[in-house]
């Protein structure tokens, strides 16, 4: 890595969520304080670029602080659309829903998730139903082993239902963050 690249450690500004980790160089810093709009440098295609340039999905830069000795940057942002290339808000989202994202935009043949989300969110839904009485069932009477099943299971088809919606599992945590703020999940 050229000595002269520094990570840009990227966090939405309302939320407070880690977005990307990216590179930047002396122009990219300068592009992004000049230009409002954050820019990085690619260690793969060896030059600048700005967030968002093909996606659409840019970066509007609210704070930029470096760290004590200069060789990291903090960027405080307001994101247009998904931070990860993958669709995701954030690129540090669980590896569960980083499979599931993929197999539902990509749509590879014979692909549960791809087959699943093919056959709309109703049918999808239904899998979270039956997954839910499967997880509730085992939790009453089996065990402990064949609930940890049901409930993976249960998991897995509630983020192929969000697939399916074209929702982000970060509403989710996000929902339960603004819940525990309640005194009924603080107790």
């Amino acid at each position: 890595m050229p000595p002269d690249l520094r990570a840009a450690i990227v966090q939405d500004a309302e939320t407070s969520r880690v977005l990307i980790l990216a590179w930047m160089d002396d122009e990219a810093l300068r592009l992004t304080r000049e230009t409002g709009e954050a820019h990085f440098f690619s260690r793969s295609r060896q030059r600048i670029w700005r967030k968002g340039e093909t996606s659409g999905n840019t970066l509007a830069v609210e704070e930029l602080r470096e760290d004590c000795d200069g060789d990291a940057i903090l960027l405080r942002v307001r994101p247009v659309g998904p931070a990860c290339h993958t669709g995701s808000v954030s690129c540090f989202a669980p590896w569960l829903w980083r499979r599931v994202a993929e197999r539902a935009r990509e749509r590879p043949d014979g692909s549960y998730v791809a087959g699943l989300v093919a056959a709309g969110p109703a049918a999808a839904a239904r899998k979270v139903g039956e997954e839910g009485v499967e997880a509730a069932l085992a939790g009453a009477s089996e065990s402990d082993e064949r609930l940890v099943e049901e409930l993976a299971d249960l998991w897995f088809h509630s983020y192929v239902l969000l697939a399916a919606r074209g929702l982000d599992p970060s509403l989710v945590e996000e929902e339960l963050a603004r819940r525990g703020s309640t005194p009924r999940l603080r107790s």
